[in-house]
């Protein structure tokens, strides 16, 4: 029994230790973290389209095909000359953004997580002659990301909504 006890107040010390050990880089490391990722070659746009999702669960895009419902989101509804303005407004009010190229009708920006500093990818594509702004959010790391580009989609979206109902 005693044994057994010691067991376990080491296994608890050890999980203690790297809990804190994980805090402790997050809260120093102020750059890219070991869950950073590499940023991915395929960002950008050709011919007027975003590059598209690949078949892991971690993406949305408003150019997928609208029957894939695990990828497909809906562009964001954004008339004007000054759409990716807006939007540039609406990203920089989020938490932990980087805004890394704007072009007048572009956008990309990496977005981190708070405790892990995982990174995910996200890029606009403004369509003028459609009224509308497409929207592109991977994740770099891992094959699942739990609904989360799809929430921070919709989360801009209801922003810039808010702020066009004035």
């Amino acid at each position: 029994m005693v044994a057994l006890k010691r067991l376990l107040l080491v296994a608890v010390l050890l999980a203690a230790g790297a809990a804190a050990g994980v805090a402790l880089h997050t809260s120093l490391t102020q750059g890219d973290t070991m869950f950073a990722g590499k940023r991915p070659q395929n960002l950008g746009y050709a011919t007027g389209r975003l590059a598209p999702c690949k078949t892991s669960p971690n993406c949305v895009a408003s150019q997928a095909d609208p029957k894939d419902e695990e990828h497909y989101i809906a562009p964001i509804a954004l008339k004007g000359k000054n759409a990716i303005a807006a939007v540039r407004k609406a990203v920089e009010s989020m938490p932990r953004t980087t805004i890394v190229q704007v072009e007048p009708d572009y956008l990309y920006a990496e977005f981190r997580s708070k405790l892990m500093g995982f990174v995910d990818d996200v890029e606009f594509l403004a369509d003028p002659a459609g009224g509308v702004v497409h929207v592109r959010s991977a994740s770099r790391l891992g094959r699942r990301d739990f609904g989360v580009n799809r929430e921070r989609i919709e989360q801009l979206r209801s922003i810039l909504e808010k702020r066009i109902r004035g």
